[in-house]
């Protein structure tokens, strides 16, 4: 087995490095151009239809709207690398103290949803691993995952309609808007976190049912480990490389994912927001929140990937560069 050098650790990160700051490029001019493709006058919009056209001609000129395109790109450029978003042409406050206050609210749920994902599928992913390896429990492997796929593909967004019809509407057991309390928690983040899960756990059966067959895991049995030390200690590690990978994507998709789902629960934070900016045409602001989308999304795949070769040094992860 060839070992893997300082070296190769340094021209990863170099190359990983790299990549990062051509996507950060391509999805900064992707966010510019994108929203120029919006028809309408954001100004006009702000504004309303009453405002003098004097002063909605000085509010473009203001803004920089009345340049040509390649000039309001290279200044949008230096703005951005500045750290200077703009200003919300709504909320009249600067699009970095609007991205600010809403943040978070949109972290606390994805991430809250991803903890619950992981915490639901790998007990059950391992569990039903150990039942159904080298072809057992066949009735039970049917029905896992029959039941896996079809919460899978569930969008988030209808699953929502359907909690809230439930446990809102008709139980009336949650809140079915806003986050005031704990309680407000459970609907949004269910929506988020079940499809999430039930894919995390069908990947996370089939990677144990391959590890528990190779032959150091048989060695291990002949020693007669106990079952928790031989599954959780010896197999679970080694089937969860593939996991990991999948998991980072699937935090990335409930990211995004965010936007459909703070919308069906009035929950306040960059995905209820952005709706709300595209209608009203606020470029800076449509713009900012795009871009924190974006890069927590490529800072995700970062992670994975680190946390793939750490995980396995000799993964074609790390071996490619």
């Amino acid at each position: 087995m060839t070992r893997l050098t300082g070296n190769t650790w340094i021209r990863f990160a170099a190359r990983r490095a790299g990549r990062l700051v051509l996507s950060l490029w391509a999805l900064v001019t992707a966010a510019f151009l994108m929203i120029h493709l919006i028809p309408g006058d954001p100004v006009r919009a702000a504004l309303g239809p009453t405002a003098a056209a004097s002063l909605v001609a000085a509010r473009r000129a203001d803004l920089g709207l009345d340049d040509p395109l390649p000039v309001q790109y290279v200044h949008y450029l230096r703005d951005v690398l500045s750290g200077d978003l703009g200003t919300s042409m709504t909320f009249n406050l600067p699009t970095s103290q609007v991205i600010g206050d809403r943040l978070p609210a949109t972290l606390q749920l994805a991430l809250t949803a991803f903890a619950v994902a992981v915490v639901i599928a790998v007990p059950t992913g391992v569990l039903m691993g150990v039942l159904t390896r080298g072809g057992r429990a066949r009735r039970i492997e049917l029905g896992f995952t029959g039941t896996s796929v079809a919460l899978g593909t569930i969008p988030d967004f209808l699953l929502g309609v359907l909690l809230v019809y439930v446990f809102g509407v008709s139980l009336g057991w949650l809140p079915v808007a806003g986050h005031t309390g704990p309680a407000s928690y459970v609907l949004p983040v269910l929506s988020l976190a079940i499809g999430p899960a039930a894919v995390l756990a069908r990947l996370l059966r089939v990677q144990m049912v391959t590890v528990i067959e190779a032959d150091y895991m048989r060695t291990a049995r002949a020693k007669r480990l106990p079952a928790a030390v031989l599954y959780l200690r010896h197999a679970l590690p080694n089937a969860l490389t593939a996991t990991i990978t999948v998991g980072g994507l699937l935090l990335s998709a409930m990211i995004a994912g965010t936007v459909l789902v703070e919308n069906v629960f009035a929950w306040q934070g960059l995905g209820d927001t952005i709706v709300h900016s595209i209608l009203a045409k606020d470029y800076p602001l449509v713009q900012g929140i795009v871009l924190v989308y974006g890069v927590g999304v490529l800072l995700v795949n970062v992670m994975v990937d680190v946390a793939v070769a750490l995980l396995d040094p000799h993964s074609t992860t790390i071996r490619e560069y």
